[in-house]
């Protein structure tokens, strides 16, 4: 029965299972770097350390793989951040105009665990977002005190 197996995963081997066996049968992977030690697992048994290691050193945030709600509210409660830089006010509706919509989106059609997800307030935003620049912004200098002009019949007659 075992040479009915073995003939059996022989007829139906792929051409990349042939190569490899051929390379093990060369000994191709004798001196490899690692070879006959464990892997390093984490230890808590994540089952997406793999995943989160990808991401960690393409340099992609984790937040990805959090399911839609939580990723929403996690925007959410960093829209103050998100929006700090931005130049002006035109700049701040339209990012929370854009967060919005992918709220009301979800709101619509929800899909996996149920989190109260709330709208944002464009005008709640943009408040928090002129008193943390007033906040930030550098007493600007006096304005230099301005010149006495002369006539033109004056700079005439000097000149």
């Amino acid at each position: 029965m075992r040479d009915d197996a073995e003939g059996f995963r022989k007829r139906y081997e792929s051409r990349v299972d042939e190569q490899i066996n051929k390379a093990i049968e060369e000994g191709r992977f004798k001196d490899l770097p690692g070879a006959g030690k464990p892997l390093k697992l984490p230890a808590n048994g994540d089952e997406n350390w793999w995943i989160r290691s990808k991401l960690r050193a393409e340099g992609v945030s984790t937040d990805l793989l959090l399911p839609p709600p939580l990723r929403l509210r996690k925007e959410l409660e960093g829209l103050d951040e998100a929006v700090r830089d931005l130049p002006d006010e035109a700049a701040v509706r339209r990012a929370v105009a854009e967060l919005d919509r992918r709220v009301v989106d979800f709101l619509r059609a929800p899909s996996g665990p149920r989190v109260p997800i709330r709208r944002p307030s464009a005008d709640d935003v943009v408040a928090r977002w002129h008193a943390a620049r007033a906040q930030n912004r550098p007493v600007p200098p006096p304005p230099p005190a301005p010149r006495p002009r002369r006539s033109w019949w004056r700079r005439l007659r000097e000149g």
